[in-house]
C-alpha cells in the first residue's frame, strides 16, 4: 500500500510541477513588468508545494540584507530552483547554466522573471559571464546562485564555481550561505517521479569580504562552501570533483 501511495504522489507531484511550470511560461509570456512576471512565478512555486502538501520550513530569512547581495545555495535536484523561486522575495534573480535557456517553456519562463544565463565549459564565455555578474550586482541588483553549476545524485558539494564570488569581491556585496535538504531525497538525478519529502532552506548570517581580486574570491568561496556543509547535514566535508 506505501508503495501505491508514493507511486501516486509521484506522479502528481511531477504532473503539479510540469503543469506549474507551464502555465508559470504561458501567463509571464504575456506579462508585462519584470516585478510583475516574478511575483507570479513565485506565486505558481508556492501553489506547487501547497497542492502536492510538501511541509517547507525557511529558517533565517531576517539574514537576507535590505540591499543588493547574493545568495549562494547547494545544488541537489531540479526542485532547488522552484524552491528557491517559493522563498525568496521577487527582488532576486537567478543565475542558471545557459543550456537551460534552450528548453522549451522553461527558458521562456526563465528568460521573462530576468534570470541570468551562464555558461559551465567555456573560459571565454565564462569570463564574459562574469563580468555580466559584476555589471549586474554594481546595478543594484540581488541574484541567487548555485554555484556548484549542476547537481548529481551522490551526495555532497561539488567544486564550487567563481563567477558569483568575483562579483561579490569586485562589488562588496554580502554573500548569504545558503543550505537546502531534502531535494534530494524528493527528486535526485536519474528519477522520474518525485517521493514525499519535507524541505528545508536555511539562510546563514552574510559573508562580505573587505578585499578584492583572486584570493579573496577564493577566500569568501571557501568561507560560504564551509558554512553550507554545516548545515546542508549531508556530512560532505570533502570536495568532489
Amino acid at each position: 500500500m506505501g508503495r501505491i501511495f508514493e507511486t501516486v504522489w509521484g506522479v502528481w507531484a511531477l504532473a503539479a510541477l510540469a503543469l506549474g511550470g507551464l502555465g508559470a511560461a504561458l501567463v509571464v509570456a504575456v506579462t508585462p513588468g519584470l516585478e510583475r512576471r516574478r511575483h507570479v512565478a513565485r506565486t505558481v512555486a508556492r501553489a506547487i508545494f501547497r497542492v502536492t502538501r510538501t511541509p517547507v520550513v525557511v529558517e533565517g530569512i531576517e539574514n537576507l540584507p535590505a540591499g543588493p547581495c547574493i545568495v549562494c545555495a547547494n545544488h541537489a535536484s531540479y526542485v532547488d530552483g522552484v524552491l528557491m523561486q517559493a522563498v525568496l522575495p521577487p527582488r532576486f534573480a537567478f543565475v542558471v547554466k545557459k543550456e537551460a535557456s534552450r528548453v522549451p517553456f522553461v527558458g521562456l519562463l526563465l528568460r521573462r522573471i530576468g534570470t541570468e544565463f551562464v555558461a559551465r565549459f567555456n573560459a571565454r564565455e565564462g569570463a564574459a559571464d562574469t563580468a555580466r555578474l559584476v555589471r549586474h550586482s554594481g546595478g543594484g541588483n540581488s541574484m541567487c546562485v548555485f554555484p556548484e553549476g549542476t547537481f548529481h545524485p551522490e551526495r555532497g558539494l561539488r567544486r564550487f564555481r567563481m563567477g558569483a564570488f568575483y562579483a561579490a569581491t569586485r562589488g562588496n556585496l554580502a554573500v548569504v550561505p545558503t543550505a537546502i535538504t531534502g531535494t534530494r531525497e524528493m527528486l535526485p538525478a536519474g528519477r522520474l517521479l518525485p517521493r514525499r519529502s519535507a524541505l528545508r532552506v536555511k539562510f546563514s548570517p552574510p559573508l562580505v569580504s573587505t578585499t578584492r581580486g583572486r584570493d579573496a574570491a577564493h577566500a569568501l568561496a571557501d568561507a560560504v562552501r564551509e558554512r553550507i556543509i554545516l548545515d546542508c547535514g549531508e556530512d560532505c566535508a570533502q570536495q568532489l570533483d
